[in-house]
Parts: structure tokens; sequence; C-alpha cells
């Protein structure tokens, strides 16, 4: 599965795609040995079953017409006309008993992400999920113990035998957020919406190199001259010795962004091999924003405290669009917003949420710009 297709299959999953991709997507499914890629992507990434050998095809298209009847926004809002062009998709890995088994037909319809629960998938391609109550064992297939969880944080250890790269993914759902003490020391925390690709160890000789696919990390990189350090995050790479940095790569956003904390790091695109020449330096207290159309990388002086007061579980917004902020509220709340109020979308907002929780958060948001909403479960619509 390329890049590209698996960003397209991901803003479908949390409702971003648009028309072009979800064409896309619907091509790529007619084609048979994709279906199943896409059936082992969703069991891996988001611990789902979909039932793809059993669904009725007319049931589906059917309750999808009744339903968009009732709301125009239904089956991530589509209008009435372009749904039968795009029901094929939802025919092909959804199925009948999906749609029902979640509750999507109900009267009193609740919009939630795939899954909910942070998950490790293992070398082998099974999938644990992390009770955050409890604590266990990180076990590989051979019954090695190559690290330990506990909460939502994992540790690995450097003192097992391995001789080649295996990796393990952390999954974070929206609503939740992660850490991971890498066989090196390094130290990542993960935002909500958030995959890490990972060496169970690091081998000598080689770069230690990891992947982000999709949403925000920050790294805290323990130094090691000869082994560079290696984020990928789609179509760039970010190298560094010993640093610590953030980095935001949700699909839906429309740049690739580094800030950095301290230390320096190397931006390059990773259809290039990595020289200094064609690198982009990055000093502290600046960010990096690779545009996606474009592949054009542009830097300015960033507010560092905003864009890592994640971390600690905080919200900072400072002159941020309202349409920015609602993408960052729907992950970290685990809520889909609708905005009926188009005029709000460019007005900026300066405040920030703490322990707040999402009525909370509408109420000052309310006092700020005195929009009028309803919530219902965890669907918020502005109108």
């Amino acid at each position: 599965m390329n890049e590209k297709i698996e960003n397209i299959i991901v803003k479908f999953l949390t409702n971003g795609a648009n028309e072009e991709e979800l064409e896309k997507l619907s091509n790529w499914l007619k084609i048979k040995d994709n279906a199943q890629f896409f059936d082992h992507y969703i069991k891996t990434n988001y611990a789902l079953d979909m039932n793809m050998n059993e669904f009725d095809s007319k049931g589906v298209k059917k309750a999808l017409m009744e339903k968009i009847k009732q709301d125009k926004r239904i089956f991530y809002k589509l209008k009435i006309h372009k749904v039968m062009k795009y029901a094929a998709v939802a025919v092909v890995f959804l199925g009948l008993g999906y749609f029902y088994q979640h509750g999507v037909f109900e009267n009193d319809l609740e919009m939630t992400p795939p899954s909910e629960n942070i998950t490790l998938q293992l070398e082998n391609g099974n999938i644990e999920i992390i009770n955050e109550d409890g604590s266990s064992k990180i076990v590989d297939a051979q019954g090695n113990v190559v690290g330990s969880q506990n909460g939502t944080q994992l540790v690995y250890n450097n003192d097992n035998n391995l001789e080649s790269l295996v990796y393990n993914t952390l999954t974070v759902p929206y609503g939740k957020r992660s850490k991971v003490h890498l066989s090196d020391g390094t130290v990542v925390n993960l935002n909500a919406g958030t995959s890490l690709k990972f060496p169970v160890k690091f081998i000598e000789g080689k770069d230690r190199e990891v992947f982000v696919q999709g949403g925000e990390a920050y790294f805290d990189v323990t130094k090691d001259i000869k082994h560079p350090f290696i984020v990928n995050a789609n179509e760039i790479g970010i190298r560094v010795l010993g640093t610590k940095f953030n980095i935001s790569s949700y699909p839906e956003d429309e740049d690739i962004s580094t800030v950095l904390v301290e230390g320096s790091v190397s931006i390059y695109n990773k259809k290039e091999s990595y020289t200094p020449e064609n690198a982009t330096l990055l000093k502290p207290g600046f960010k990096a924003d690779w545009g996606k159309s474009k592949n054009e990388i542009t830097i300015e002086e960033a507010d560092v405290e905003m864009y890592t007061a994640w971390i600690k579980g905080k919200i900072i917004f400072r002159h941020i669009p309202f349409k920015n902020i609602i993408k960052k509220l729907e992950r970290h709340y685990n809520v889909v917003i609708i905005n009926n109020n188009k005029k709000l979308d460019e007005k900026l907002i300066t405040t920030s949420f703490d322990v707040e929780t999402i009525e909370e958060v509408f109420k000052i948001l309310k006092e700020i710009n005195d929009i009028d909403y309803t919530i219902n479960k965890n669907q918020i619509i502005i109108n």
C-alpha cells in the first residue's frame, strides 16, 4: 500500500477526504487484491474486523440513501446525488453488518473514530491492546522480553540479542496520548491520532530510523554521533544526532510542521538521498513547514510553548483561525465538530485549555464569539 492511498484511507476514516480523494479510493478498491490489503490495514491499525466477506450490496446502498435523506451530513458529508457514485467504496470494505453493529443507521447517530484503544502491533502482525490502567511485559515472536508497558508508557530494552531490525508500531487514537522509550534511550511522546513505527532494538552500524504515520510526535533524541536518528514523515526526512523537536504530519493538514526546541535538525525531501547540500538546517525556536502540494519548505520563528503544550495535556491557541482550532479539538477530545457557520472559519482566536471538558471549552468559545451550538454525545454542531 503506497503512502498516498494510506493517507486517503486515514482521511476517509477521520472524516477528512474530499471528492477527488474518494474517487481515487473507489478506483483503487475496484482491484481485487487491494480490498484485502485494505482489510489488513484496518485490522492492523484500528483493531477492527470489517467482515469484508459478508455484506449485502443492495442493502448497504438502500440504507445509506434512506439515512442521507434524513441527514445530508451522513457518510462523511457527501451530497445525495454523489452517494451512489461512492457507495461502492462502502460496499467493498464495510458490509451491512458493520454499519448496523456500530449504530450508523440508528436515529441518534453517534459518530466515532475507528478505535478507542491504544494498540501495539508486533513484528508478526499481532495487535496488542494497551491497558491504560495496567502493566505487562512486551514479548517478541520468540517469547523474549524486549520491553515493558506501564499505563500508556512503553519502555524497550537494549540488552536483547537481536541482530536484525524488527519493528513494532504504536497507534494512538483520538482523545489519547502515549509515550515510548526506545532502546537507545530516545523518548517519543505521541499525540492523538498518531502511529509510530520503530525498531524493537537499533542495530550497531545502522542509522536509527523511525516512521511517523500521520499525527504528531515530540522527540527527545539521545545523542549518538555514529548513528544519526532519522524520522520519516510522509514526504520528508528529519535527520538529527541529539535534539528535542516536535513534528506534526496529520493527513488532513496542508503542511508537515517541524518545531525545534533545542539542538539542530536537517530536513530533506525523501525522494532525494540525504546530503548537507540538499537539506534545510533548522535552528532552535523556529518552525519549518513543508507544503505537501508544492513540495516547498518555509521557515519562520515559532511560539515553541504553543506547539509543545499538548505533551502536558494543554492546548494553547494564539491568533489561530477557528477552522484550525476545530481540528485540534476533535483530536484532543475525540469528538466530531460540524461547523455550519463558515464566517467563523478565518476568525482568529486566542485562548488556552487545560483540564476543561469539551462542554466547558464550548462555553468559553461562546463567551468569546457568541456562537450557537448543540452537543449530542460526541457530536457538536455549530450553527
